[in-house]
């Protein structure tokens, strides 16, 4: 890394630190694990809870409204997300760095890692406009958002087997091509509780060999110690999104899969932080050193 790229980081984080400072000092806080902190902070989601149920029913309305026609209910559900999206997160209040915004012009298919249920919202927020997204079938028993998913004409996939899994995923290429549409996942899977990335599925790559269409990383830090799993606590950790070029796939042959997996996966490793890592990956580097 340049010197230009070290001092711009160290900006980054001066600010970070201070605006994460400010966030604290304007609840008079000295310690974000006080009592003061864990009110603020779960107020903070419940009201994230309430906003998202207001513009869900009011997007439900217009989603129902819009039955006939299926492709303009995935442009409203893009707006709904980039809304709704951008307006709980300046609610949990927690600095945002992005960068590669311009990757985001090319149709693709996007691939996020996932450690925290803010990753959602950041998803929602930058989609581009045509994008839709994927999820198991069981999604629409999900209270509110699973029946709005539904309504917005997003994709969902049977993964009670590997079969049903890879049959789910090439109707969902075979939609994606055909409607000239952009597809967003989360090819771990799970959340990764620790926030280290986890071995890949496939599915991203069979996506890829029906649609021909390129692989667009999206890296995201900082979102597990902004919000854990299974917590109703948000700190005010900094959070950076880095939108990676896009990865042709053109030429690609389904007898090398795993191969292609493992490629997009080490683009991840190579551009987060050593603790976010995966373990084998640092034992392996350890080991050429």
């Amino acid at each position: 890394m340049d010197a230009a790229a070290v001092t711009s980081e160290q900006r980054w984080l001066t600010w970070a630190r201070r605006q994460a400072a400010a966030y604290l000092a304007a609840a008079g806080w000295g310690d974000d694990d006080g009592w003061a902190a864990s009110t603020v902070a779960a107020a903070r989601v419940v009201l994230c809870f309430l906003a998202m149920t207001v513009t869900t029913a009011v997007w439900a309305v217009v989603l129902l409204l819009l039955l006939p026609w299926p492709s303009e209910r995935i442009r409203q559900s893009n707006i709904y997300g980039h809304f709704t999206g951008r307006m709980l997160l300046w609610i949990l209040g927690n600095p945002i760095k992005v960068e590669g915004l311009e990757h985001l012009k090319t149709r693709g298919i996007f691939v996020c890692n996932h450690a925290s249920p803010m990753d959602i919202f950041l998803v929602m927020w930058l989609a581009p406009t045509g994008t839709v997204g994927i999820a198991k079938k069981e999604i629409i028993w999900y209270p509110l958002f699973g029946q709005l998913y539904a309504l917005a004409n997003h994709l969902r996939i049977d993964r009670s087997n590997s079969a049903a899994a890879i049959a789910s995923m090439k109707e969902v290429a075979r939609k994606v091509a055909n409607n000239n549409l952009s597809l967003i996942l989360f090819p771990e899977g799970t959340r990764a509780r620790d926030g280290r990335l986890l071995p890949f599925k496939k599915g991203f790559v069979h996506a890829a060999l029906q649609t021909r269409l390129p692989i667009i990383p999206i890296v995201m830090t900082g979102t597990h110690l902004a919000w854990r799993i299974n917590s109703v606590r948000v700190r005010p950790a900094p959070l950076t999104i880095k939108i990676l070029p896009p990865v042709s796939t053109d030429g690609w042959e389904e007898s090398r899969i795993n191969e292609y997996v493992e490629k997009v996966r080490s683009l991840y490793v190579d551009n987060l932080p050593d603790s976010y890592k995966p373990l084998d990956a640092l034992v392996a580097r350890t080991k050429a050193d």
